[in-house]
């Protein structure tokens, strides 16, 4: 195994034109484990640990455009009034020494339907900025995840940044696992109150091939809430139109059985964690505040 060590970004997109195959490394978190368990053997790592512009983040009027190396601990410390799902997801990542190496760009490369950040994302919105020597683009994060552990990447590209919309309304995320730390989610759900839109957006991890967006429970929930006034009024919503949100957002997953649990536990979850998450943004909502930290969850 090679183990190539650009200076600066330019070399490093003409490392991974030359070699297509390198493996990039940041905070490795992921890739470390599966080399160590030798499973995974590549002919080159590609280290981007001294690039400094990857580990970088700015504010905007409307997005935070969030370096790939950025570690979780910054985006906890830093951006929780800005990305509040996202904080949010970032506690409940491993420990708090992999939460000061492991980034967003690492679980977006990796592309596992367990990775902590996806829920976050999908329901606050954004897009990947990934470039090559050929030039860059934007992909939005609902076209990102392409299959188990598969993304949109070309071969030659890497991932520079994500943009992702600022928080206009109240955002939480919850996990289910079997302890509270150091653990892999059995499955998360993610949800972003965009009262300017007036719509709302989810995301689900480790309850189907790839990380999804429960699009049918949005839909159901966004006419509901919008037929009732509930944007204006900021009244309760009904406990009818929370219960059928919750069986929507289980009907979307598409688990499978494993160590972790079963499929039909992972379905059950994914309904509570809709429900739940619902209340606590809405609530948010109407007492015209946010997420708080203390609000997630994360359970066995």
């Amino acid at each position: 195994m090679d183990f190539l060590r650009p200076a600066s970004w330019e070399e490093a997109l003409a490392a991974k034109a030359e070699h297509p195959t390198a493996v990039p490394l940041a905070g490795g978190t992921d890739v470390m484990v599966e080399i160590n368990f030798d499973h995974r053997r590549p002919e080159y790592l590609l280290d981007l640990n001294r690039i400094g512009e990857l580990g970088e983040w700015e504010v905007g009027e409307e997005k935070v455009l969030l370096g790939a190396s950025v570690p979780y601990t910054a985006i906890m410390e830093n951006l929780r009034a800005e990305l509040p799902g996202l904080a949010l997801a970032s506690h409940t990542v491993a420990s708090p020494q992999i939460r000061n190496r492991g980034g967003v760009g690492g679980n977006l490369g990796t592309a596992s339907p367990a990775g902590d950040a996806h829920p976050a994302l999908l329901s606050a919105d954004c897009e990947v900025e990934v470039e090559s020597v050929r030039g860059s683009r934007l992909i939005p994060i609902d076209d990102f995840y392409t299959g188990v552990k598969r993304n949109a990447l070309a071969a030659d590209e890497l991932i520079k940044r994500v943009h992702i919309k600022k928080a206009d309304g109240p955002q939480q995320y919850s996990k289910v696992g079997t302890r509270n730390a150091m653990v892999i989610a059995v499955c998360a759900f993610g949800i972003a109150l965009h009262p300017e839109t007036r719509t709302v957006r989810t995301g689900i991890g480790s309850a189907a091939p790839t990380p999804i967006r429960a699009k049918a429970a949005e839909e159901f929930l966004n006419a509901a809430l919008e037929e009732g006034g509930f944007w204006e009024s900021r009244k309760t919503i009904t406990p009818s139109v929370a219960k059928q949100f919750a069986e929507l957002a289980s009907g979307a997953a598409n688990p499978i059985d494993d160590v972790r649990g079963t499929a039909n536990y992972r379905r059950h979850a994914v309904g509570i964690m809709a429900r739940r998450t619902l209340g606590w943004t809405w609530e948010s909502y109407r007492g015209n505040g946010r997420s708080s930290i203390e609000g997630v969850a994360s359970c066995a």
